[in-house]
């Protein structure tokens, strides 16, 4: 399942996305294939940060439910909202 165009880094983050709710798989595999192959440093670090919540609280953040307290961390979360398409839902993620 990995990318060719991926770093080894950036394979270990796709990895940590695998968190057995579908839709956050979906959700966080879009936004690593689409943003991590030119993502910085940091970017890359608060997404680390991110994968360290626990799912439940962390799907309430991605499907809008909730807003992060940290501002890197809610910046984040915007940016893989707006890179999957999701305004508040799952669009585009299979049932």
């Amino acid at each position: 399942m990995s990318s060719p165009s991926l770093d080894p880094e950036a394979r270990r983050l796709l990895w940590r996305c695998r968190r057995g709710m579908k839709e956050l798989d979906v959700l966080l595999e879009r936004y690593v294939r689409s943003r991590l192959p030119m993502a910085s440093g940091e970017e890359r670090e608060q997404l680390s940060r991110l994968l360290e919540l626990p799912d439940p609280l962390l799907a309430d953040y991605l499907f809008g439910h909730a807003t992060a307290i940290e501002r890197p961390l809610a910046g984040l979360v915007a940016a893989i909202r707006a890179t999957t398409g999701g305004e508040g839902t799952a669009q585009g993620v299979p049932p």
